[in-house]
């Protein structure tokens, strides 16, 4: 019995020094390595620019005027109905959503998820907006004009082309002359762009299979190299924050048009983190289906389509990346999801997930690190804790940015400033709890809504950030270490003197 309990005393004993060792890192001073494994055009426009047409990816969404009528196309009820062309303002049903098959032909989606495509009855020349998948009959090809490409004509499956002659439907029956683009002609539409999305479906499908590889493994092998995390480790940073794309558990071979290779990638950046004494957090950011739309989603149209029916799916993913490196020394911790968006994803469905995905990380790690991302959008910020409170190591993870919001358009530096003192420290504290989950400021950046402030401003910006996220018990990261728009780019603002750590 002394043998047993001694032997029960020391395995106590290494299990607190695990907990000791994986806790003095704490709290983090990190930053994103965003724009790397997953896309993000915004960060680096430059990777778009090979692509033909490249205003017209997948997921972008335009509205189609009629000329001859001077009234835009519209899915009735938002789909399950024909086409009509009958509205003098463009809104939700009027707007198709593109999918890509090359650079000139499409299938629309319309507001209900439909597709567009010919009827099946009688003659197949009218426009329905009813199928549940794209099919052949859901196939348009767009020529646009020479001189004017927002002047468009949309050649049908039939190889007729759309007209609208009356308000009441749009028919697939035009085989008049092609070379008259005049107001008359029904079958001529102006385009209006209204909305485009840059990440990676939207990159690879671009390319298409010949030419993507290429250009995702050049930009894998330089955007970030070993040289950036001894400029990190040298500068006061000790772990990294990386965004994967649940393609990721596929490699080599991931579904199309998702090219292989980022696997090796995450690897390196595991080697490398080892070799310069910072931990990684791996973080889920692109999930099966879309957690919030948006273009660093892996989205393809834009469209927030995950939910209880892809739990499973998103658990599996989470369970190839514990499994790959819950051992590894460098590991710091996994994040289950990035900015899951309310309401489209309901809190009954995330908690689920959340406590399907603790228990797989816990399977191959008992001291990682596990978070939970809040929800975006309209949601507490503390409706986690109920849940987090009884997951040992968790870590609520939010996001702070001085934008995306007409809150903070007409606020000066100082007033920005003062926000965050005030405001941003009162809703840290929120999530700040003894006892409880670990609080995160997993995203934040330097940059103003406006850019005509002063080096000394955006010092004082960056230095006020620092001074309230540093209280977070689990740290914070930055976004992001590098791209473009420089007073993003925390490698930039490091060289030049803007932030100091």
């Amino acid at each position: 019995m002394k043998k047993q309990q001694q032997f029960v005393a020391t395995l106590c004993f290494f299990a607190l020094l695990l907990l000791q060792c994986a806790s003095e890192d704490l709290p983090f001073k990190a930053v994103n390595l965003g724009g790397w494994i997953v896309t993000e055009g915004w960060m680096m426009p430059s990777l778009f620019d090979g692509i033909p047409n490249k205003d017209m990816l997948d997921g972008t969404q335009v509205h189609f005027k009629s000329v001859r009528l001077n009234k835009y196309l519209c899915a009735e009820n938002g789909g399950g109905s024909t086409l009509v062309a009958n509205r003098d303002i463009p809104k939700r049903w009027e707007t198709f959503r593109l999918w890509r098959i090359n650079e000139s032909t499409f299938n629309f989606r319309v507001f209900n998820k439909d597709f567009v495509g010919l009827s099946t009855q009688g003659q197949g020349i009218k426009v329905f907006a009813h199928a549940a998948e794209p099919g052949i009959t859901e196939t348009f090809r767009i020529v646009r004009n020479g001189d004017n490409p927002l002047l468009v004509r949309i050649q049908a499956s039939n190889d007729l082309f759309l007209q609208a002659e009356t308000e009441d439907s749009v028919m697939a029956d035009y085989s008049g002359s092609l070379d008259d683009w005049g107001d008359e002609d029904p079958s001529v539409f102006e385009m209006h762009i209204v909305k485009t999305l840059q990440g990676e479906y939207q990159l690879t499908n671009g390319y298409g299979p010949d030419k993507a590889p290429g250009i995702l493994r050049g930009h894998w092998s330089t955007y970030i190299v070993e040289d950036d995390f001894r400029f990190m480790s040298e500068n006061g940073l000790n772990a990294v924050r990386i965004p994967v794309g649940w393609w990721i558990m596929h490699d080599p071979d991931p579904p199309k048009p998702f090219v292989g290779g980022s696997l090796q990638v995450l690897d390196n950046a595991f080697a490398w983190a080892l070799d310069y004494n910072m931990k990684v957090i791996v973080d889920l950011h692109a999930v099966p289906g879309s957690q919030n739309g948006n273009h660093h989603s892996g989205t393809r149209d834009g469209f927030l389509e995950w939910g209880d029916s892809r739990i499973p799916d998103t658990v599996s993913v989470i369970d190839f990346l514990a499994q790959r490196y819950g051992s590894h020394p460098s590991l710091g911790a996994i994040e289950l999801m990035n900015e899951p968006l309310a309401p489209g994803v309901t809190l009954d469905s995330l908690m689920k997930y959340y406590k399907a995905a603790y228990d797989a990380v816990r399977t191959y790690t008992a001291t990682a690190y596990v978070i939970l991302s809040n929800r975006l959008g309209e949601a507490n910020s503390t409706e986690l804790f109920p849940l987090a409170a009884g997951l040992n190591h968790s870590v609520i993870d939010v996001h702070y940015y001085n934008r995306y919001s007409d809150y903070f358009k007409n606020m000066n530096a100082q007033q920005n400033i003062d926000y965050i003192y005030k405001q941003r420290s009162k809703q840290l504290q929120e999530v700040t709890r003894n006892g409880g989950p670990l609080s995160f400021v997993g995203e934040w950046t330097a940059d103003l809504y406006f850019h005509n402030a002063s080096k000394q401003e955006y010092q004082k910006f960056a230095k006020a950030q620092l001074d309230v996220y540093g209280k977070a018990t689990f740290g914070w990261a930055y976004w992001s270490y590098k791209c473009d728009p420089k007073y993003w780019s925390f490698k930039w603002m490091i060289e030049n003197n803007y932030i100091r750590i």
